[in-house]
């Protein structure tokens, strides 16, 4: 590969100072504090500055053309500024390729109807519309195409390969928001619309969301049967330490889902009540979450009704406790069983003007309301900071006064 020699040369020096952090010893410190408190160990709480609305910041703004390069300075770029919020988070001395999978989808075309902002609304043409729609989805396979993630990974190690391990994960495509099962349902069939199936034509629902489960488990069972699974496949929306795991890692594949966290949320049934959440969804989860070592459940629903049915997952370790739960209600009913994951509103926090007395009344309430939990604490969905590059920084420095205020574990 014939790599603009300028371009080359810029991404290689961002590589450099990204590593630089990534050796700190405060990296190592982070390490040990997120294996203790994801172990259930107490600490205090930590921060994880999940997003920062990164297109808004000058330091986002790449020089590099070729799409390869451009994808990771905007990769190294965005750890660099990320580091200067200084947030608990962990950066690794790695950069990871994706396979590239045959198969992915369930066979039918999902079209999106966008609003004319490009990051704005859109509405999703359901494919699922009549009950003979449910023969046209193709039951999905773990198959990842050799010969183009060969090319893939070639290009990067030719570029950073000497510098940093260059990881390659081949875990399935189905993970995430492809495998909870919730996602896909709304975006093939539509919230609105499998909430009355649950009431009109509950049989057909089961058969749908069984096909999507069996699909999933599917492929994890096959990913596992070839060795694909790997140390950097680790999924549970914080930091994938505990001290009943390994540690992630590079390159170190041919593990069991045992030796793995795994993450769903169930964002789409948000509306429904905990006893049809349970039969049509969370029944259908459970085989495929009790196959990890450990499960971290919720991303931005309000969980605060469902917490004891969620007791059900075997292995669960993290819940969310989103901006639209009380979590007064949801520490009480957590306790110290399970890591609460406490999601204050990026609104509230950081998106419309920086209050530090609103900022400070809302963490005091809650973080005094989930005393004797275990808490840390995510600022995520943050689309705009109003384009004030040091917002994100400030708050974090306030929410450590504040836990430094208030905490007793």
């Amino acid at each position: 590969m014939s790599w603009p020699p300028t371009e080359l040369q810029l991404v290689r020096e961002l590589a450099r100072q990204y590593l630089d952090i990534c050796h700190r010893p405060e990296q190592e410190q982070r390490r040990q504090q997120w294996r203790r408190h994801n172990s259930l160990r107490a600490t205090r709480p930590l921060i994880y500055v999940r997003a920062f609305a990164w297109e808004e910041m000058p330091q986002s703004q790449c020089a590099c053309q070729d799409p390869v390069l451009r994808g990771y300075e905007d990769f190294f770029r965005r750890h660099l500024f990320w580091d200067s919020l200084a947030d608990d988070s962990i950066f690794e001395p790695w950069v990871t390729v994706s396979a590239i999978h045959r198969c992915t989808g369930w066979g039918v075309d999902i079209r999106r109807q966008r609003a004319r902002e490009p990051r704005g609304s859109f509405k999703i043409d359901y494919p699922l519309r009549e009950t003979a729609d449910l023969e046209r989805l193709r039951p999905p396979r773990h198959d990842i195409d050799e010969e183009a993630t060969a090319r893939r990974l070639d290009e990067v190690q030719q570029a950073l390969g000497d510098l940093l391990p260059v990881d390659l994960d081949r875990a399935p495509a189905y993970r995430a928001w492809s495998a909870d099962l919730s996602t896909d349902l709304g975006y093939l069939r539509g919230i609105e619309h499998f909430m009355l199936d649950m009431v009109d034509r509950p049989d057909w629902l089961h058969a749908l969301v069984s096909f999507l489960a069996d699909g999933v488990r599917r492929t994890h069972d096959e990913a596992e049967a070839r060795g694909d699974w790997g140390l950097s496949a680790h999924q549970n929306q914080a930091m994938a330490y505990a001290e009943e795991l390994a540690d992630p890692a590079p390159n170190v594949r041919g593990v069991k889902r045992a030796q793995l966290w795994g993450f769903m949320a169930a964002q789409e049934f948000a509306c429904v009540s905990p006893a049809m959440h349970d039969e049509f969804l969370l029944a259908y989860q459970l085989p495929i979450l009790a196959q990890f070592g450990l499960a971290a459940y919720g991303c931005c629903e309000d969980l605060g009704r469902k917490i004891d049915m969620l007791r059900r997952v075997p292995n669960l370790r993290r819940i969310a406790v989103s901006p639209f739960a009380d979590v007064g209600t949801c520490a009480e009913q957590i306790g110290s069983d399970y890591v609460l994951s406490y999601r204050p509103s990026p609104a509230d926090m950081v998106g419309y003007g920086y209050d530090e007395d609103r900022i400070r009344r809302i963490l005091r309430r809650d973080l005094q309301a989930a005393r004797g939990c275990h808490v840390d604490i995510t600022l995520k969905d943050v689309e705009t900071v109003q384009g004030d590059p040091d917002r994100i920084r400030r708050w974090t420095a306030l929410t450590r006064r504040v836990i430094d205020e208030v905490w007793q574990p």
